[in-house]
């Protein structure tokens, strides 16, 4: 019966592309339009189709992970591109419909990210071994979108050009104060330190990019310039002439937005630039991936900019600027991607084959839905007054002026 009412689903939804299935009874069947990707998935349990007909994008990805599902030819990029352009191209089931409504309904409870609870959602993802992330990012450790100024640019590059972009955004001065929310392991602080001459707090609630944070400061001999603390950013109590604060947003969670940004106005001085660099949707408001939250991003959720703009107009601050970086963030992904690959001896030295198939599976997913759907990242420029930066983008693109002494 289960394996019916799938064949039946996947011959209405799946109309862009080529998918083989071979069922668990031996029997194959092809869906779509004949033209490419093109991709064959064995099931290989009857107990997964049920699932498949429920949750098909939970029972896929644990499908994947647990080798109840195999895909033979193609590769899961193509069979998830297949999905991905149908789901544009057709209405969803409707038992998927009701599924991704009442999620939506229930977001204030899933997300509700409370002090406590932050600190365990960030230790799911970010407390894996920093030897592992060391075998996908580049040597400064950067887990967010690259800035890549032109297409040729090495991961390495494009990161630093990030970090260069984001400097440039927040018109730093030597002396100044600068506050940095998820702060990572500390490389986009010691940039900062180190050409600009400011002074840096930074914040994660990660024990391992705490340790090594502080392991890297102590290198640079740069204690008397960058602080980091194991904290929240509800619990600071200061203010700063310069916030910067980057993949951090995507796990506020949508009902902690006003309250993220409420603090953000209140720690600014009014004199100063915040910089807030997020993955984001360039449509509607909708439901994080199930299976994203389950696994990789508990707790959180990638906004749409409609949602940021209410928060931050509430506050009173002012959108100095807005910048869309479209496809970095699949280039940045790629990037990951191929490490993670080409170091697959060494990761499985760390965990097991489905860590492996869930890690491959989280990558791939992301690439997809920069190339195919609505994300992007948004680089949200704020501040209290509308003359604190160039009233044109021009000293963006300019080559930086030599740093002054704090002094002068």
């Amino acid at each position: 019966m289960w394996q019916a009412i799938f064949d039946r689903i996947l011959s209405d939804f799946i109309t862009r592309g080529t998918l083989r299935i071979r069922y668990p009874d031996g029997s194959e069947r092809e869906y779509g339009d004949g033209t490419s990707p093109a991709a064959q998935i064995s099931l290989h349990e009857a107990a997964l189709l049920p699932r498949m007909v429920k949750n098909p994008e939970m029972a896929f990805g644990e499908g994947y992970m647990d080798g109840s599902l195999s895909i033979d030819e193609g590769g899961l990029e193509n069979a998830m591109r297949i999905a991905i352009r149908s789901a544009a191209a057709n209405p969803l089931p409707i038992v998927q419909r009701i599924q991704m409504r009442a999620e939506y309904l229930m977001r204030p409870l899933i997300q509700r990210n409370s002090v406590p609870l932050s600190k365990r959602n960030v230790a799911h993802h970010y407390d894996l071994s920093d030897d592992f992330y060391r075998l996908m990012l580049d040597p400064d450790m950067q887990y967010s979108c690259a800035y890549f100024q032109t297409p040729d640019m090495t991961l390495e590059e494009a990161q630093k050009a990030k970090k260069d972009h984001i400097a440039r955004k927040l018109c730093l001065e030597p002396g100044m104060r600068v506050l940095d929310i998820g702060c990572g392991w500390g490389g986009l602080a010691l940039t900062l330190a180190q050409k600009h001459g400011v002074q840096v707090t930074g914040l994660t609630l990660s024990e391992n990019q705490h340790r090594t944070a502080n392991q890297r400061i102590q290198a640079a001999g740069l204690q008397k310039q960058i602080q980091i603390r194991l904290m929240d950013y509800r619990e600071v109590e200061d203010q700063f002439d310069r916030i910067v604060s980057v993949g951090m947003l995507e796990h506020v969670g949508a009902p902690q937005f006003q309250t993220y940004f409420d603090r953000i106005s209140d720690l600014l001085h009014p004199e100063g630039v915040a910089l807030i660099h997020s993955i984001g949707r360039n449509g509607p408001a909708t439901n994080q991936s199930p299976w994203l939250s389950k696994y990789i991003f508990p707790g959180g959720y990638v906004p749409s900019l409609t949602e940021l703009v209410g928060p931050v107009s509430r506050t009173g601050m002012w959108f100095l600027d807005i910048e869309s970086l479209r496809l970095h963030y699949a280039k940045t992904l790629r990037c990951w991607r191929d490490r993670f690959e080409h170091n697959l001896d060494q990761v499985r030295a760390m965990y097991d084959d489905r860590f492996i198939r869930m890690w491959r599976f989280y990558l791939t997913a992301c690439i997809l839905v920069f190339e195919e759907r609505d994300q992007t990242v948004f680089q949200l420029q704020l501040g209290h007054k509308r003359d604190v930066v160039p009233l044109t983008r021009d000293y963006l693109y300019q080559s930086p002026q030599p740093m002054r002494d704090a002094a002068e």
